[in-house]
């Protein structure tokens, strides 16, 4: 005791907290498409919007080109079938397939990539069987018609189709792929529905047509189209005046579907909450007038966009 004063109580000590629980560690996308230095298509319009949305993405490239094909010249290299698998077995050689919860692919410039990606699936699947594949038919458009080689349309409806899960087909892709004319709603959803049945038994067989343009629709719209065993749900947002049409969107659009679907496990949402990026992006784009899409811009509306577009039941 100093100065007659009585030594004072000893602080008292802050409550133990109670045990954190640590979050999950985040999904694992492989994700095997085309690569380019300067621009935003394949796993360079994919990767950012899928990492944005919490996902680690194992990327593996096709081809690493300068910029994308639109510009009409570029520089660069189409990677060999052989180095997709080389890469697989290195991952494979980490022990790491097992964590992967989902592949995406893209544009397949040959039939040995083709045949590399289905390998790939395989080999995941066989260490997640959750493991879900995602399919994006990368053959054409409209007004530009087949871009890929004469062969492989029907390669990727033989061999990448029935291993997939979910398939992102444009309109002009879903008639290529079903051989059923897409001009109506009703046309698009008969369309839809028969794909779905060649997709992987087992699997969720869910079928996103991107770029719907069809009679009926109210002018100055574009349409994406999802179906699924448990209905059908069409998503509307107004179409921007983009001229020339920008590449990569279909890239983006299949990465922000499958990173939703998977965050929430509801089509539906998935479809609106991508849809609503998508614009978001688009109309950055067009606002800046840019020739390529303003990704890093625009990466705050990948999980949280200003402006909703609902999804409508159709069926």
């Amino acid at each position: 005791m100093l100065g007659g004063m009585k030594d004072a109580p000893p602080a008292a000590q802050p409550a133990l907290s109670p045990a954190v629980t640590p979050p999950a560690p985040p999904q694992n996308i492989l994700s095997i498409q085309s690569w380019v230095a300067y621009g935003h298509v394949g796993n360079a319009a994919a990767v950012f919007p899928l990492q944005r949305l919490g996902f680690e993405v194992w990327a593996i490239h096709t081809v690493q080109f300068s910029n994308h094909t639109g510009y009409g010249a570029w520089t660069g290299a189409v990677f060999p079938p052989e180095q997709v698998a080389d890469l697989i077995d290195g991952i494979e050689a980490r022990g790491a397939l097992g964590d992967c919860h989902a592949v995406l692919s893209g544009y397949m410039g040959s039939e040995g990539t083709v045949a590399a990606v289905v390998d790939a699936v395989r080999r995941v699947r066989a260490a997640n069987p959750q493991a879900l594949y995602a399919c994006d038919p990368v053959m054409g458009d409209v007004g530009r018609g087949v871009f890929v080689r004469p062969e492989l349309p029907e390669l990727i409806a033989a061999q990448a189709i029935p291993e997939a899960d979910l398939v992102t087909p444009n309109q002009f892709e879903l008639e290529l792929l079903t051989g059923h004319t897409v001009d109506t709603l009703e046309h698009a959803l008969e369309a839809a529905r028969a794909l779905r049945e060649r997709l992987r038994a087992g699997g969720p067989r869910i079928v996103v047509v991107t770029s719907l343009v069809r009679s009926g629709a109210p002018e100055g719209s574009i349409e994406t189209l999802v179906v699924t065993d448990g209905g059908a749900w069409l998503c509307r947002t107004p179409l921007l005046p983009l001229d020339p049409p920008r590449n990569g969107t279909g890239d983006a659009i299949a990465a922000l579907f499958l990173g939703h679907y998977l965050r929430g496990g509801d089509a539906a949402q998935a479809l609106s909450l991508s849809m609503s990026a998508l614009y978001a992006l688009l109309q950055r784009t067009h606002v800046a007038g840019t020739r390529e899409i303003q990704l890093v811009a625009a990466q705050d509306e990948f999980l949280k966009p200003a402006r909703v577009f609902e999804a409508q039941q159709v069926g």
